[in-house]
């Protein structure tokens, strides 16, 4: 297919999107910035972009020691969360943390725009950003508490697994999309060559007051424009504004 100049592809589903009173309960500042792009281009990574996401390798790098990563102020917080439910962070360590310490130690390979895009504005602000395609997805979508009963096939793999009742999981209904809050995606929502509808979040706790999720989100828009077209929506979810509606 021509990525470039793609035939509008508009789904027509109108979904809800929601974080649960009981993640509020633990960690009452938590936010989210919630970014749908619809009728992107994805496909190879245009110059610039592969060489924004060597900049942002190069800058942590210069920044932080490998040593350091895990204390950093901005990984700490999403370590202690991981802690809480009952997660040990050196045996799943947040994506965020995951990310830096293999951009530390040389620069990461170009996986496509749209996986990209996501990847620049994590490394520059080192702060957890899920992509999501939206095109396999009819259900609303909620952070919540596992039960235990759900189920999750990881990103690359076919056999499935449950998440431990009480940790913290983006899901589908039943059907999990991240594991761990922010540790790994499922292969239901992979970015693949021919998504089109895409829903990005920006998780920023509580221990993090200087991060600005809505800014950090409109950033990520503005690369998602330039660099894969289409049209986006931001919203900004807290205690005060606990769900929105996704359009795609």
């Amino acid at each position: 297919m021509n990525t470039e100049n793609p035939t509008p592809h508009f789904l027509g589903k109108t979904i809800r999107y929601a974080v649960d009173d009981a993640v509020f309960e633990r960690h009452p500042s938590y936010r989210v910035g919630v970014l749908v792009a619809r009728n992107v281009r994805n496909g190879e990574s245009q110059p610039p972009l592969v060489a924004a996401l060597q900049r942002a390798c190069a800058d942590l790098r210069e920044s932080i020691d490998i040593t350091a990563v895990a204390a950093d102020h901005r990984i700490h917080p999403w370590r202690e969360a991981f802690r809480a439910f009952g997660a040990r962070p050196s045996d799943f360590r947040p994506s965020v943390e995951a990310l830096a310490r293999r951009a530390i130690r040389g620069s990461l390979s170009s996986l496509g725009r749209l996986i990209d895009i996501g990847t620049v504005i994590s490394l520059r602000h080192l702060v957890p950003i899920g992509g999501h395609a939206l095109d396999d997805v009819d259900g609303d979508i909620m952070l919540r508490l596992a039960t235990g009963g759900e189920t999750f096939s990881a990103f690359g793999s076919t056999s499935s697994e449950r998440p431990i009742a009480g940790e913290v999981i983006l899901a589908e209904g039943n059907t999990v999309l991240t594991r761990r809050w922010v540790w790994r995606q499922s292969e239901h929502t992979a970015i693949k060559p021919d998504s089109r509808n895409l829903l990005y979040n920006v998780d920023v706790l509580p221990d993090l007051p200087d991060v600005d999720a809505m800014a950090i989100a409109v950033e990520l828009a503005k690369l998602v424009a330039e660099y894969a077209g289409g049209q986006v929506a931001i919203d900004l979810l807290d205690a005060t504004h606990r769900s929105t509606t996704l359009t795609f």
